[in-house]
């Protein structure tokens, strides 16, 4: 019996705590459109951009920012929902894989110039160039559920 008289009760569910809830759900949701602006590919060209690197240089560097961008976001994924998540993570590995084919055809000689103009050329004629769009209108869509919760 001297067990059951310890045992703690979860806290009471109040206000105060779907508030604190609802504003933690929301912070994740503003980190992961951040994330998802800053792994879009043009953002990532601009910010990356290394004057005289190779185009294998600059693979690794578009490819290493991506990687660290998203594992410093990764917690975030336990306050939003598995959908949102997982366009995320399609932006992630999309870019990743656009980066990496791109610069697989290259030619060894190729400058980090030369990957960044064929990537542009490429976001410019197809669409999964701009899925960075398309992500952050399935977070933003998530977030007015949120709020209208």
């Amino acid at each position: 019996m001297l067990f059951a008289k310890n045992k703690k009760k979860p806290a009471p569910v109040n206000a105060n705590t779907g508030a604190t809830s609802m504003q933690i759900q929301l912070q994740a949701y503003e980190r992961l459109i951040l994330l998802a602006d800053r792994i879009a590919l043009p953002n990532l060209i601009s910010r990356v951009n290394l004057s005289g690197a190779s185009a294998r240089e600059m693979q690794y560097l578009l490819t290493q920012s991506i990687k660290e961008e998203y594992d410093h976001n990764i917690t975030q994924q336990i306050y939003v929902s598995a959908d949102s998540w997982t366009a995320l993570k399609n932006l992630k590995e999309q870019n990743m894989l656009i980066v990496n084919q791109l610069a697989n055809i290259l030619p060894p000689n190729a400058t980090g110039m030369d990957l960044n103009k064929m990537l542009i050329e490429y976001m410019m004629t197809d669409k999964k160039g701009s899925l960075h769009e398309v992500v952050s209108e399935v977070l933003s869509y998530e977030v007015k559920k949120v709020l209208n919760a």
